[in-house]
């Protein structure tokens, strides 16, 4: 078990195709009218990137930012260009799905914005353990995100059959690979994050076999004699790489997997209590209830309540 694809998964991480931009001359927009995080792409020319409490910086073709939920932030042609609001400009576009065009000709940059939300049920979540501001510039050398940004940029300039899944699909693939092209070049900065556990090897075994067998009776003990490890070690080192110990880590998975499952489907409480380890529902219903302020039955009732679908764009 990929512990990353099972996070992802289960966290309900789900990109959609924002503002498709074209500029041109003196031009800046913000953008803060999202609630999820937002991912720019700069597939021709360049932009500059202005968040409060940082120096501006510029970004080149091919470079693409991520920017964490609630960061209030501008692109434009340079720095202390007059910005307008993003709904201003982008409002009517959006509705079509037509390419907001900004400045004045000729078009020098082309950028698309995305954005990626995460299921409120789930606890663990791998967007919130990145910084504010993630950077990943064309000239890293990862291949395989320089082909994703090319592919993004042609699939816009030239739509044929089916683009609308290409799209999506591709909206999936630039945050794997710029997760995949940022963690390769700051090791330091994951530490006692959830993804600490890419530069530990014992922990991310440990990390497998629990999202491989969550239901399992898992123990500091026994996880570490699954791997070869001392329990002293993996008990020092767990904590150290995401910043909680096994036993807590494995409750919350276990409850984020039966929220979900309470929500979503008709199961009993019996069948979710046995699928994420409880021998009775008592014992279950008391974990998720400190876990979640609601006993089960109450929990999907309420969720179910406020139940939300979010389509993607062009579904």
């Amino acid at each position: 078990m990929d512990p990353l694809t099972d996070v992802l998964s289960v966290s309900g991480v789900r990109g959609t195709l924002g503002t498709r931009i074209e500029a041109g001359g003196r031009w800046a927009m913000t953008l803060d009218d999202r609630p999820g995080a937002a991912l720019h792409a700069i597939t021709s020319g360049s932009a500059w990137l202005t968040v409060a409490g940082r120096e501006p910086r510029e970004l080149a073709t091919g470079d693409v930012v991520l920017l964490s939920a609630g960061t209030r932030h501008s692109l434009g042609d340079a720095p202390g260009t007059e910005a307008e609001a993003c709904d201003g400009v982008a409002a009517p576009e959006r509705a079509t799905d037509e390419v907001v065009r900004l400045g004045s000709p000729p078009v020098r940059t082309r950028m698309v914005t995305m954005h990626y939300d995460c299921d409120p049920a789930v606890r663990t979540r791998l967007l919130g353990t990145l910084p504010d501001l993630v950077h990943v510039s064309a000239d890293t050398g990862a291949t395989c995100f320089d082909d994703a940004v090319r592919m993004l940029g042609r699939e816009l300039a030239e739509p044929g059959i089916a683009t609308t899944a290409v799209l999506n699909s591709l909206v999936d693939i630039m945050l794997i690979q710029l997760l995949r092209a940022w963690l390769a070049t700051r090791p330091a900065e994951q530490r006692g994050t959830w993804l600490g556990m890419l530069g530990d090897p014992i922990v991310r075994r440990a990390l497998e076999l629990i999202h491989g067998d969550p239901a399992r009776p898992w123990t500091t003990a026994t996880l570490a004699a699954a791997i070869a490890a001392s329990r002293a070690t993996l008990a020092r080192r767990f904590p150290a790489a995401i910043g909680q110990s096994p036993a807590a880590y494995l409750t919350q998975w276990r409850m984020d997997l039966a929220a979900v499952r309470l929500r979503d489907t008709d199961d009993s409480v019996e069948e979710i209590a046995a699928a994420v380890g409880y021998g009775s529902v008592p014992a279950f219903s008391r974990a998720f209830t400190r876990a979640r302020g609601r006993a089960p039955g109450r929990y999907r009732v309420h969720a179910r309540a406020g139940a939300r679908v979010t389509p993607r764009r062009g579904s």
